[in-house]
């Protein structure tokens, strides 16, 4: 094996671990892969790779993935990064991969996409800005107590995600969500008016998904009923580190898993 077979050689891994964020599949990144390095072998001076480097080869990479060549059809299932990058514009996401995942400065960065400097910060900026909206929870918080129900608000702005809407009652509840979709809600057992957080929570999953995070102190109630299965309890009084690592675990998991995982995330808490 020449200097030069060598040398791609070395750099294999990291052309895999890019073109496979790059497209979003790992099948689709290896067939990336194996296309770039006929090239980078055999012709190798029209591509500036007389001396291969990553920079180089993963400017060839962009090249040869075009304008656009990222799998965006399945992304149900994948961890949340994963989606919110999906949502950025095409150079904004090459950008941050660059910088974020393969670890180059920003000047290296820019070289490999053909931007000035100043254009790349402009973009870094914009793709964090996008990555942390996509990944700010819109929580509804379903609690009687006026008291608990603040602090409870509190710790959610903290976190940096937003209380979309707060309910006492089960009408309130349904109306609420129907109105703001959110993505999680942290639910207590006894409501205003008599009305059952469980009732609630089951109306809530005939129409979505909505992962729920029961907050009560009636922790043994849901097993007891067979229902663990509708999401994990905290129990009162509660810390706001338990809160935090609840909703964290939420928003972090991806879809296909995000029940169980809380659920798992239950018996611990339990």
């Amino acid at each position: 094996m020449d200097a030069h077979s060598r040398q791609l050689l070395y750099h294999l891994p990291y052309l895999r671990r890019y073109a496979r964020a790059l497209t979003s599949d790992a099948m689709t990144g290896d067939e990336l892969v194996a296309e770039a390095m006929p090239i980078a072998l055999e012709d190798p001076i029209s591509h500036g790779l007389e001396t291969p480097s990553r920079l180089r080869l993963y400017a060839l990479l962009n090249r040869l993935c075009g304008e656009d060549c990222r799998q965006t059809t399945d992304l149900v299932g994948r961890h949340p990064i994963e989606r919110a990058l999906a949502t950025l514009p095409e150079r904004n996401r090459r950008l941050y991969l660059l910088v974020s995942l393969e670890e180059l400065t920003m000047a290296e960065a820019a070289d490999v996409l053909g931007l000035g400097l100043e254009e790349a910060h402009a973009a870094m900026a914009e793709a964090q800005k996008g990555l942390g909206s996509a990944l700010v929870a819109h929580i509804m918080i379903v609690e009687d107590d006026a008291i608990i129900a603040c602090d409870l608000a509190e710790t959610v702005r903290q976190m940096g995600h937003v209380v979309c809407g707060t309910a006492a009652t089960m009408e309130a509840a349904l109306n609420t969500a129907a109105d703001n979709q959110p993505t999680l809600a942290l639910m207590d057992l006894r409501l205003a008016g008599g009305d059952s957080g469980i009732t609630t929570a089951q109306r809530l999953r005939q129409q979505s998904t909505l992962p729920i995070i029961f907050v009560t102190a009636f922790g043994d109630e849901l097993s007891r009923r067979g229902l663990a299965h509708l999401g994990p309890v905290i129990r009162k009084p509660f810390t706001r580190e338990q809160i935090e690592r609840a909703i964290t675990q939420a928003v972090f998991t991806p879809a296909e898993t995000k029940l169980a995982a809380l659920a798992a995330l239950a018996d611990k808490a339990g």
